[in-house]
C-alpha cells in the first residue's frame, strides 16, 4: 500500500473516531441524572425504611439507657458495701430523684447524704428514666411501689452494718404463688420497661431483673 493511501486511511479513521466519540458522548449524556418520578420514589423509600425501623432503633436506645441506669444502681449498692465492711462502719446507700436526675449518696449511716447524680458520665437526658421502689423505710420492703422525687427524703435507703450485712431487714410479705419475698427493689423504668436491682438476702446478696421480673 502507498503512503498515500496509508494517509488517507488514518484521516478516515481518525474522522470515524471522531463521530463515534460525539455521538457516544452525546448519547450518554442524554442517559445521565435521575428523572422526577426516580427521585420521588427514592425518597419515599427511604422513609418508609425510616418509619419502620426508627421504632426500633428507640427501644433498643432506651433498653441500653436502662441498663446503664441499672448498672449504677448496682454499683452503687456494692460500694456501700464494701465501704461498710473496709472502714468496719455502718454504712448507707440513699436514692432520690431531683428535677427529674436521679440521685444517690453513699455515706456513713449517722452522716448526711451528700447527693450526686446518678448517671455520672452515661448522659442519660433529665426525665429518660424514672425512679420507683419499694422500699418504705430503710431496709424494710412496703407492699406498694412508688416513684422517688425527693431529694431530702431518707427513706428509700440500704443500710449495711460493719460486717456488710443488713441489720433489722424486712424483705415484704412473700406473694401467692412464689416461695421467697419481693426483696428490697431499686427499679429504673421508661416506657413500661423496667430494670431492677434486688437486695434479697441478710448477707446482702444482690441480683438484677427486668420488667415484669421487678414487679
Amino acid at each position: 500500500m502507498h503512503r498515500a493511501d496509508l494517509s488517507i486511511l488514518k484521516n478516515n479513521n481518525h474522522k470515524g473516531f471522531v463521530w463515534s466519540s460525539f455521538y457516544g458522548s452525546k448519547h450518554l449524556q442524554l442517559d445521565t441524572g435521575f428523572s422526577l418520578v426516580e427521585v420521588i420514589a427514592v425518597v419515599l423509600m427511604i422513609g418508609i425504611l425510616a418509619a419502620i425501623a426508627l421504632p426500633s432503633w428507640s427501644a433498643f436506645v432506651n433498653r441500653q439507657r436502662l441498663n446503664k441506669a441499672n448498672d449504677a444502681v448496682l454499683a452503687a449498692i456494692q460500694n456501700a458495701q464494701t465501704e461498710a465492711k473496709k472502714k468496719k462502719l455502718s454504712y448507707s446507700v440513699s436514692f432520690t430523684t431531683d428535677s427529674n436526675i436521679i440521685k444517690t449518696s453513699i455515706y456513713p449511716t449517722t452522716s448526711t447524704p451528700n447527693w450526686q447524680s446518678l448517671d455520672g458520665d452515661l448522659q442519660i437526658p433529665n426525665g429518660a428514666v424514672l425512679l420507683e421502689t419499694n422500699i418504705a423505710s430503710p431496709n424494710t420492703a412496703g407492699t406498694t411501689y412508688t416513684s422517688v422525687y425527693n431529694a431530702t427524703n431518707k427513706s428509700q435507703t440500704i443500710t449495711f452494718d460493719y460486717l456488710g450485712t443488713l441489720p433489722n431487714p424486712n424483705f415484704g410479705a412473700i406473694p401467692t404463688g412464689s416461695t421467697e419475698p419481693p426483696g428490697l427493689k431499686i427499679i429504673v423504668a421508661a416506657n413500661n420497661v423496667k430494670r431492677c436491682v434486688i437486695v434479697k438476702s441478710l448477707l446482702g446478696a444482690m441480683i438484677t431483673r427486668k420488667d415484669s421480673e421487678c414487679n
